[in-house]
């Protein structure tokens, strides 16, 4: 179960929906803000994550289609991840029907 304070920001990349614990976030700002250039899609925003999660850097973020809200999670909707060995996907949080968000752990994501 991944470490959090219950609460996580979802976003969209591409087609699928991802989540990442609220702890690892410090800042969420649009593309001009750090590389000065317009972004293709008015959703478009850059995560920014705590430097502590990457070694020998001084920032992190990810480039998302879209930042969604920030829900709290209950530990019971969460499954297991279907990626055995892969810690970068620490679990699936079932959302109604047929849908789930994949929740992602950003300090696995940069530690390969």
């Amino acid at each position: 179960m991944p470490t959090t304070n219950g609460q996580v920001l979802e976003f969209t990349l591409g087609e699928e929906t991802y989540c990442v614990s609220i702890d690892y976030v410090t800042e969420i700002v649009g593309p001009t803000v750090v590389f000065d250039i317009a972004a293709e899609g008015e959703g478009r925003r850059i995560i920014v994550y705590d430097p502590e999660i990457v070694e020998d850097q001084a920032a992190a973020g990810w480039l998302v289609d879209e930042v969604h809200q920030v829900v709290t999670v209950d530990e019971a909707d969460v499954d297991e991840s279907p990626a055995d060995g892969d810690d970068a996907i620490t679990g699936v949080v079932k959302r109604g029907e047929g849908e789930f968000v994949i929740w992602v752990d950003p300090a696995a994501v940069h530690a390969e």
